[in-house]
């Protein structure tokens, strides 16, 4: 079978067992903080089995994009190296929500892989946690695997969590011997790759609370995942997951473009490393992640620069991997569509990466063979961490690419001084978020010790009113602050960019501030200060006001976001998308996806689109709680950065732009104002950033100018005053000095065959300088030959003088005079019989070049 037909049959297997196929959610999880990356199946629905969201479904299938890099589950050093590691892979799942539990999990398991894809029942085992009696007596009375292939593990192996505190369970993994010796218990779980796991079944069944105790949780789940790659390989008896019809049509492509055969073991890492990290690359761009040097963008970019590295071992100098994008988009894109929607840019990405890279490469490379050199001499085997974090800080190495070249001669590194100097680096750049931070999480950690007289969801009326009547629901009191919960409010919590309202709490005639806002569990927590201790408790008719002018502020630097992304796409191309966002009340930021600087041609015809569309008094229509697919056939473009549930808002205005947004906005266009860009740069490799302001900000922005351009005005003419009187004086020291170092000169002439020769070293800023001290030393001497050196930079100049009376009496030639000392110091010059100049390299010889000038002229 192939690849696609084995993805096929586990999706349409599960949805024959009445489960909805789910599309694959980004591997940018762009609602989760916590993870860089989506490392697994289980992240979409990790609100299910928190219990703070609901699905419409109770079972779901799906083959989601994960990428790892790091920890139990991948080592970056040994992809591409052996056989079955990978930092991109899809996994194959099916999930249960409070519905069918391990007694149907196990027993479709077994269904699927020896009755549909018929693997052998002999070699196949099966794992429980230790104390799992249930999952072991499933095994043993729901399929007919050999009784002796159910072993028992424990933690380590055998049972799943989400993290320290949270849901968790027991699972149990499918594992099947490849080997001769197909039989011997010792091979599972022993990290044997003729013995791998294919599958595993999780059973969410307790919570575990910060003390470490497990209750019982009220629904039960499945969440199990098969490694897409390792059963292709089994289904198609390959030994090697990149001799599946997954990764050979890269690896042609990899021959086709390096004319180097995909025979020598060498070259087979090579490129299993560049098949590999090309599906991990356009995966994650075309999900609007971008290489940089921060969180996942450093991953993408380490990845990136580890390929390439491996390219050059095939004489892959030159970009190459932009060239295999499409390679990729041609045997997933029907999986997965977005990797062709944003084939262009992700090519432009990768490209501009790879030149940005090749163009410090060979530098690094330079200083790395330096360091291999000393440290030989020395005959040490360690690089000192300092060294790994220059080629880092300078050339942009990441650790494991110094990691691997090290290897290659036999060296280690330093790996803990390099993360010392790292963690450094990372606290003097670190930004001071920490107060919001502290706040959000006394919430986070503490919501389970609320007074809570309601769970359910905080009603948000923020679209339609920006005051309301309600009650307190909810209240914890702390240092002065009290986190408020309320049945409602007009109150938005920071998302998709745009940032939380601020506002007062009313309670009777007082009035508290309310200084931020945060969601836990879908409840919006209110944190107000009250230093007075004034006292609110739950059941508390009170009414909330948001700060209206902040708000009008915010909304229209919102909405005419939408406006600039459909500008942007209008006036550089479809192939613009955004890739991030801040919306404040002072100004807005909007990155997006391009691959040269906006001309500034581009950047007015951005602006008069946006500004003519506004003064258009174009009416905004909201569409709120719109089914997801229905909005996708609206043709509404989705927001970067945004977690998009079933049901979804999307901001239309008018013809000219639809996006799905769950912001606040302005209710028509011209409500908005003035549109100005006031700046234009770039962030990462193929990503700019445009910052902007509307309304006031507009106001502020052209005051500030005024007041800038008359200041500037006075300034100009202040200066140009200092400036005169500072020339005046500046001519006159340097005169000053000149004649005074020419004057020394005069005075010590010396005596060669009846002819006086003024030499010496002087100090010029450049040859005109100096030129103007020969014409000096030449007024003066009256009768004779002067040279002057100077050092002038890194280079030495050279003046020769000749007077009148000597170039008629005896036909002295300032020109041969200053021919014959240049060459001395390396150079070479001439001139008129009177005055000649000359230049040389090497400074070291300015004193043997005065000293020979006596033998010159006396020659």
């Amino acid at each position: 079978m192939t690849a696609n037909e084995i993805r096929q049959q586990f999706l349409d297997f599960f949805k024959n067992k009445e489960h909805k196929e789910v599309p694959s959610a980004p591997v940018v999880p762009h609602g989760d903080p916590t993870l860089l990356f989506t490392n697994a199946g289980m992240n979409q629905f990790k609100d299910v089995f928190l219990g703070n969201g609901t699905r419409e479904y109770k079972r779901a299938t799906d083959t989601q994009k994960c990428i790892r890099v790091s920890g139990k589950h991948n080592d970056l050093e040994e992809v591409g190296h052996d056989t079955y590691h990978h930092t991109f892979f899809e996994m194959l799942g099916n999930w249960s929500f409070g519905d069918y539990y391990k007694k149907e999990a196990i027993k479709w398991g077994w269904e699927l892989l020896t009755e549909v894809w018929k693997l052998p029942k002999e070699r196949i085992w099966a794992t429980v946690y230790k104390t799992d009696d249930e999952a072991f007596d499933f095994w043993k009375s729901e399929t007919d695997i050999n009784p002796k292939h159910i072993l028992r593990f424990d933690e380590k192996d055998n049972f799943w969590e989400m993290g320290e505190t949270g849901p968790c369970g027991p699972c149990s993994e499918i594992h099947i011997n490849l080997s001769d010796d197909f039989d011997n218990p010792e091979y599972v779980n022993a990290g044997d790759p003729k013995c791998i796991e294919i599958w595993n079944l999780v059973f969410i069944q307790y919570n575990r609370d910060e003390n470490g105790a497990l209750h019982e949780l009220p629904a039960k789940h499945v969440d199990t995942g098969m490694g897409f790659e390792r059963v292709c390989a089994v289904l198609q008896k390959k030994n090697s997951n990149y001799d599946t019809d997954v990764f050979s049509p890269i690896i042609r492509a990899i021959e086709k473009i390096s004319s180097v055969k995909y025979e020598k073991e060498e070259e087979k890492i090579s490129m299993r490393v560049i098949a590999d990290h090309i599906r991990a690359l356009t995966f994650a761009i075309s999900d609007g992640a971008v290489p940089s040097n921060e969180g996942r963008g450093y991953v993408l970019r380490r990845l990136l620069r580890r390929a390439a590295r491996y390219g050059r071992k095939i004489n892959l100098k030159d970009p190459f991997l932009f060239q295999l994008v499409n390679v990729v988009v041609k045997n997933f894109s029907h999986v997965f569509p977005e990797t062709k929607a944003n084939q262009y840019q992700t090519e432009k990405i990768i490209k501009a990466e790879e030149e940005s890279f090749n163009a410090t490469l060979d530098r690094g490379i330079e200083l790395f063979d330096a360091l291999i050199k000393k440290l030989e001499a020395k005959n040490k085997k360690t690089i000192p961490g300092e060294d790994v974090f220059k080629l880092y800080d300078t050339f942009g190495f990441p650790i494991d690419l110094t990691n691997v070249m090290a290897r290659e001669q036999g060296l280690t590194i330093d790996e803990s001084r390099f993360n010392e100097l790292m963690e450094e680096q990372r606290e003097r750049a670190r930004k001071s978020t920490k107060d919001k931070l502290s706040t959000a999480n006394i919430v986070q950690d503490t919501i389970e010790d609320f007074e809570l007289t309601s769970r359910a969801s905080t009603e948000f009326t923020g679209y339609d009113e920006l005051s309301t009547e309600t009650k307190i629901v909810g209240i914890k009191n702390s240092n002065g602050q009290s986190f408020v919960v309320l049945e409602k409010s007009p109150f938005y919590v920071e998302s998709g960019g745009q940032v939380s309202d601020k506002g007062i709490l009313i309670i009777n005639d007082t009035h508290l501030r309310i200084s931020d806002v945060t969601k836990v569990n879908n409840l919006t927590i209110h944190i107000v200060k009250n230093e007075s201790n004034v006292e609110i408790k739950n059941g508390l008719k009170v009414i909330v006001s948001i700060d209206t002018d902040r708000r009008w502020d915010i909304m229209r630097n919102h909405s005419v976001t939408h406006f600039l992304h459909k500008a942007l796409r209008e006036i550089l191309g479809q192939h613009v998308q955004q890739s991030g966002s801040y919306v404040g009340p002072d100004y807005l930021r909007f990155d997006f996806t391009h691959f040269e600087k906006v001309k500034e041609g581009e950047l007015d015809a951005i602006e008069s689109l946006v500004n003519e569309k506004l003064r258009e008094n174009i009416p905004m229509t909201h569409h709120r709680d719109t089914p997801f697919e229905q909005a996708q056939k609206m043709g509404a473009l989705m927001f970067f950065g945004d977690k998009y549930g079933e049901k979804v808002n999307v901001v239309q205005f008018g013809d000219f732009t639809m996006e799905f947004c769950g912001g606040t906005h302005v209710k028509n266009s011209s409500q908005i104002g003035l549109f100005k860009i006031i700046s234009e740069s770039s962030i990462a490799s193929g990503v700019r950033r445009i910052e902007a302001i509307t309304g006031k900000g507009v106001e502020k922005y052209i005051r500030e100018q005024q007041l800038r351009i008359e200041n500037e005005e006075l300034r100009i003419i202040e200066l140009q005053d200092e400036k005169r009187k500072l020339e005046k004086e500046l001519g006159e020291l340097k005169l000053k000095e000149k004649l005074g170092g020419i004057e020394k000169i005069i005075f010590t002439p010396f005596l060669i065959n009846g002819i006086n020769v003024f030499k010496g070293k002087v100090d010029a800023a450049n040859m005109d300088e100096l030129k103007s001290m020969g014409d000096e030393l030449r007024e003066k001497m009256k009768s004779g030959i002067g040279v002057l050196i100077s050092q002038i930079d890194d280079k030495v100049g050279i003046v020769a003088v000749v007077s009148d009376d000597l170039l008629k009496d005896k036909k002295m030639s300032a020109g041969s005079i200053v021919k014959e000392i240049a060459k001395i110091v390396g150079g070479s010059g001439g001139g008129r019989p009177h005055l000649a100049t000359a230049g040389g390299k090497d400074i070291s010889k300015i004193e043997e070049a005065l000293n020979s000038v006596d033998k010159i002229i006396s020659a």
